[in-house]
């Protein structure tokens, strides 16, 4: 049985997040783009594990459900922002836990050292050794995966804040760690080329900050179990076994995959960028250094390299910005989602960028959007790459677009919205900035590849 995960989300308390992103809301656009299991996001925080506790309950598998069935595991961001080695880090670690009873446990130990009730991803003055294994004398059964791991400003090895290696960061916990998440920038074939990284488990997940299509499930981990329990997710996660691969967008569209300044308009390749002694060319100050930069400083191993246990990777952009793309229009204008609802009238999302062939896609929309899909799902698509929190955007050429002229770049930074859709107020991956204070679409079925 085929699951398509998200276990990194947030709730509506925390930091930079739609105020309509509930659990009803989730559930809806799960199905809709075809995710079949979502994380909870945000478990200590103070409201919104009352909603959890109300809308949904255990099953007796360790998993959470929906009256209507949908599931849920139990699962929450941390930030670790603390001092090592001389340097100040900023960690953000995802956690799953097996129950309500551990994740109160969690909570009130994390009670004990600051407060949870501000945002639903707090801040902690905790090592990442020392939160691995102060969550281990909790529960066994308790996950904590590096979050996003390569992002400049809170990450494991971001560029700003972060280690060269995770037994730096872990020390003897490290045994206790078994998968990273890979963040938007990067993708399973640039982590396979550290091979301090051989013995974890390769997962992506969306950090998504609001429900909608282009940001649930825009990364997923497939998983592949005959039953879905906690137990068998975490085997998953710890051993390979049942993990049968992952969804992502190309490196090249996440924020920080390359080198520069966004308010100077400076995108650079590593070289470039080297040449220029990680200097702005305009405006001389220090540049902000990318993910493909720092996976270019720490591989051990040439670009193209396999991993002997590397599992199936899908590389798809989300169908809207397909759509705003080839239309020139506002990913969340009435026009975009008028085409969206005749196409995946097809399927999920998912099945439509996976698996819906090309004359039935002639059927619901236009030539070019269809060949633009199966462009994506071939992984054929150009980016221009994204860089110091602005996104890459695909390109394509004025033949396979539905207007003429220059191509109008419509990315995720676009927030036009009919007045009954609301955008989302912020984005997952941001530069510090001082102290924080039923539709039911009848797609409940689990997707099959």
């Amino acid at each position: 049985m085929k699951i398509i995960s998200d276990l990194h989300i947030h709730s509506r308390y925390s930091r930079g997040c739609s105020k309509d992103l509930g659990i009803d809301n989730l559930v809806k656009y799960a199905r809709i783009k075809g995710v079949n299991l979502l994380g909870t996001g945000d478990f200590t925080h103070p409201e919104w594990i009352k909603e959890v506790k109300e809308k949904l309950s255990d099953d007796g598998t360790g998993v959470y459900r929906t009256k209507d069935g949908f599931p849920f595991v139990l699962q929450t961001e941390i930030s670790l922002i603390y001092s090592q080695g001389g340097k100040g880090r900023r960690v953000h670690v995802i956690v799953l836990a097996p129950s309500l009873d551990v994740v109160g446990q969690i909570t009130d130990e994390l009670k004990k050292r600051g407060r949870v009730d501000y945002d639903g991803r707090p801040i902690f003055k905790i090592s990442c050794m020392e939160f691995v294994e102060m969550l281990n004398k909790i529960s066994k059964d308790i996950e904590v995966i590096p979050a996003h791991i390569w992002t400049p400003w809170f990450s494991l090895f971001g560029s700003n804040s972060g280690f060269n290696s995770v037994k730096e960061a872990f020390g003897d916990q490290l045994k206790n760690v078994h998968a990273i998440e890979t963040g938007l920038s990067s993708d399973p074939q640039m982590n396979w080329r550290l091979s301090q990284l051989d013995n974890m488990q390769i997962l992506s997940f969306s950090d998504l900050h609001s429900y909608w299509p282009w940001r649930i499930g825009r990364e997923a981990t497939i998983l592949d179990l005959d039953e879905l329990t906690y137990k068998k997710i975490l085997h998953a996660i710890r051993t390979g076994e049942g993990l049968h691969g992952t969804v992502e967008v190309d490196p090249s569209y996440g924020k920080y995959h390359e080198d520069g300044h966004r308010n100077c308009d400076v995108c650079l390749s590593p070289s470039e960028s080297i040449k220029l002694k990680g200097i702005c060319p305009k405006c001389h100050r220090p540049l902000t250094i990318g993910v493909h930069h720092r996976v270019e400083e720490l591989a051990d191993r040439p670009e193209g390299y396999v991993r002997k246990d590397a599992k199936k990777v899908y590389s798809l952009m989300p169908l809207h910005e397909l759509l705003a793309n080839v239309f020139g229009k506002g990913m969340a204008t009435k026009k975009m989602w008028e085409e969206y609802y005749k196409i995946i009238k097809l399927g999920s999302e998912f099945e439509v960028l996976m698996n819906v062939p090309y004359d039935k896609l002639l059927s619901v929309t236009t030539e070019k959007m269809a060949r633009a899909i199966i462009k994506n799902r071939e992984a054929k698509l150009t980016i221009k790459p994204g860089y110091d929190g602005r996104y890459g955007v695909p390109l394509f050429d004025e033949n396979e677009r539905e207007y003429s002229g220059p191509q109008i770049f419509f990315g995720e930074d676009d927030k036009e919205a009919p007045k009954e859709e609301k955008t989302e107020k912020g984005d997952a991956e941001k530069k510090p900035r001082g102290r924080l204070k039923k539709q039911d679409t009848g797609q409940k079925g689990l997707m099959e590849f």
